[in-house]
């Protein structure tokens, strides 16, 4: 089988991963998984796709991702590893589609306006 390859985004995050028959192994930028994503939530966002497919442990994936915090990251993958899973076999859409697994979140974080805190916390107003 030839090496699949497909990213996915989520927030800044951009996740570029390469998929190809294997055991299981999931490589994220030169380390394990689990490594770099120490939780446990982190760890079951990235192996998401693959159980909801029900392929577990039939693919290897070296995962290069950058952007974003850890969580972005994680669900960057999980969306790269869903979209390649879907390109090898079409037949497994449908179950990713039903939980949501296929579908880019496209919430950005809301730039800062002009004489403002935050994107929307005012200074404080005191009259005097």
């Amino acid at each position: 089988m030839p090496t699949t390859n497909t990213s996915g985004r989520r927030k800044t995050a951009v996740a570029r991963i390469y998929l190809k028959d294997g055991e299981g192994a999931i490589i994220v930028n030169g380390k394990d998984y689990k490594e770099y994503f120490p939780t446990l939530p982190l760890q079951y966002i990235v192996m998401q796709s693959t159980e909801v497919s029900g392929s577990a442990g039939k693919f290897d994936v070296k995962v290069n991702v950058a952007g974003g915090g850890v969580k972005g990251q994680a669900e960057a993958v999980r969306l790269a590893i869903a979209k390649a899973i879907v390109e090898l076999d079409p037949e497994k859409k449908p179950s990713l589609r039903a939980k949501g697994l296929m579908t880019r979140d496209d919430r950005m974080v809301e730039r800062k306006k002009p004489g403002r805190k935050k994107a929307r916390k005012r200074f404080q107003f005191s009259k005097r």
